[in-house]
């Protein structure tokens, strides 16, 4: 490979960086922290997302996933209201 062909991947390389850091960049505007409880056993989770809704379902199916098993554990765990839940970082 000579140098211009060199050259070229590598201006090819920096853009394709610069776009997908560009694109996700505004994908996770928003970290939340859960916790959930059940059964006496409690879990905590984090998760990222554009809006601090999806960023708090994410984070408490995260965190239900760590105490039940089943979709009708699961639905039901996902349902209540979590223990806590702390905004990490958003708009």
């Amino acid at each position: 490979m000579g140098k211009p062909a060199v050259w070229i991947a590598l201006a090819f390389a920096i853009a394709f960086g610069a776009i997908m850091y560009s694109s996700f960049k505004g994908m996770t505007q928003f970290r939340v922290e859960v916790c959930v409880e059940d059964a006496g056993r409690q879990a905590c989770r984090i998760a990222s997302a554009e809006t601090q809704e999806k960023a708090q379902s994410a984070a408490t199916v995260n965190a239900c996933a760590q105490l039940v098993s089943g979709m009708t554990a699961s639905m039901a765990c996902q349902s209540r209201t979590p223990v806590s839940v702390k905004v990490l970082s958003g708009q």
